[in-house]
């Protein structure tokens, strides 16, 4: 009896020895026990295919699996596993939150960068800017680079981007005697701020009520936070800078003031739909799909999709064209949501430097690249190469001089965005005076960054 005991015993410690020989393999991102690297690859929903959505089988997981699988294939440092995640978007934060908290936090992220602006203040991501070569710095614009630039490092390799721009009805435009001011189909016009009144203007005037019924001539909403870029995009017509150099709002001044004024005079005039303060973006958006808003906001996902609807007959087919947001100066405004990989500090020094060559893989390789096309590329080589296929590729290139960064890559860049809408919700309603609103929101803006750069990397380095 005590001979079996003794064996029995002796099973479970061998059991244990060997459990313990194999080392850590989990899908979550580790160095194994027999050599192999393991990375956790995560990202939302971007697109459905490698290259193109109409591939068998085309999922959201597959450009990052195919490059995950090239990238293993060619690389000779290490044995290398990548395992791919796709995350809800609406679940990214909380997923994170718990993972970094429980100190397993993914390897990289593949996502919009302007949602992951804070994880740089919290010293959750490494810099990337060792793997940015001359080429990559030449082929791709510096506005994108400013755009992912935290201090002085980069902490986003960009690799598509969607830019937001204005998209209005040629049609409506058309009927209403404005022929004059529509562009060319594959063109981003760019009208001067008295040429964006004049058409407001006379659609209101001149829009046939029998043809368009309920139309408005432009959309604004105040509903959310939900496409406020666009709102922050009119807020600096008139030349306000928005933040200064040490990442402070000064929109209280005069050029915002204006900017303001113009807002609440477009809704007094009623050149734009009525109860912008409780209308949504969304709400906007299918109000221009039904022909109901003359102009209306876009970026370039929307209006793919909405050419798409309008195609599978989804949509009553019109002539949607696209225009940049004016400036008072002339120039445009242009503002665009860079989609790059981000690399997760995991403490492991092998895991986070094969993280970095694949990153620069994924991001460089000149077949993968391509897959930028589901969006618009980052890369001037790309959109030229790709330019007939999709001539909108060569305008958005040529706008990428204009564009500025919407979030300042501040600290607390998401709590900011819960401090804009209520004011102009203030200022719609008669409750604010265009310059209480914007004294009040650049009050309560720089309290939250003031309270984020407390706990910020990049502030107190």
């Amino acid at each position: 009896m005590r001979k079996k005991t003794l064996l029995l015993l002796l099973g479970i410690v061998a059991i244990i020895l060997a459990a313990c020989s194999e080392g850590d393999s989990s899908s979550d991102g580790t160095s194994s026990g027999d050599g192999t690297v393991e990375l956790s690859v995560w990202l939302t929903p971007q697109w459905q295919g490698v290259f193109d959505t109409s591939e068998e089988k085309a999922d959201y997981d597959s450009f990052m699996n195919y490059a995950a699988e090239k990238f293993v294939e060619q690389y000779d440092k290490e044995d290398v596993k990548i395992n791919v995640e796709v995350i809800a978007g609406d679940q990214r934060d909380e997923m994170l939150n718990v993972n970094l908290n429980g100190g397993t936090p993914p390897d990289i992220f593949f996502e919009s960068t302007f949602a992951m602006g804070d994880y740089v203040h919290r010293g959750a991501l490494v810099p990337i800017t060792d793997i940015i070569d001359d080429e990559a710095k030449a082929d791709i614009d510096q506005s994108l680079w400013d755009e992912v630039t935290f201090g002085d490092d980069v902490y986003f390799y960009p690799f598509t981007n969607n830019p937001g721009t204005l998209v209005y009805n040629a049609d409506m435009l058309r009927d209403a005697g404005l022929e004059e001011y529509i562009g060319e189909a594959d063109q981003l016009k760019t009208w001067t701020m008295d040429e964006l009144e004049t058409i407001l203007e006379e659609l209101k005037e001149n829009t046939p009520t029998d043809k368009y019924s309920n139309a408005y001539p432009m959309g604004l909403f105040a509903l959310n936070n939900q496409g406020d870029t666009w709102n922050l995009a009119y807020l600096r017509m008139f030349g306000n800078a928005f933040f200064n150099d040490e990442g402070n709002l000064i929109i209280d001044d005069e050029n915002g003031a204006k900017a303001a004024a113009w807002m609440k005079k477009i809704y007094d005039n009623e050149w734009v739909n009525p109860g912008a303060e409780s209308v949504s973006s969304n709400d906007v958006n299918a109000m221009f799909q039904n022909q109901q808003l003359g102009v209306s906001f876009t970026n370039s996902i929307l209006y793919n999709n909405l050419q798409a609807d309008m195609e599978s007959g989804n949509i009553e087919e019109f002539d949607a064209r696209l225009a940049n947001i004016p400036s008072e100066s002339g120039d445009p405004l242009s503002f665009t949501y860079v989609t790059g990989s981000a690399i997760f500090d995991t403490g492991d020094e092998k895991r986070m430097e094969v993280s970095k060559d694949f990153v620069k893989f994924l991001s460089s390789d000149s077949e993968l690249v391509k897959a930028s096309q589901n969006g618009v590329p980052v890369r001037a080589s790309v959109a030229e190469e790709l330019s007939d296929e999709n001539p909108l590729f060569t305008a958005y290139e040529e706008n990428a001089a204009y564009i500025f960064s919407f979030t300042g890559n501040v600290p607390g860049y998401n709590e900011l965005r819960q401090v804009l809408y209520p004011e102009l919700q203030a200022m719609y309603t008669g409750g604010k005076s265009p310059e209480e609103a914007i004294q009040s929101y650049q009050e309560k803006g720089n309290s939250v960054i003031d309270s984020a750069k407390q706990d910020s990397v990049i502030y107190n380095n």
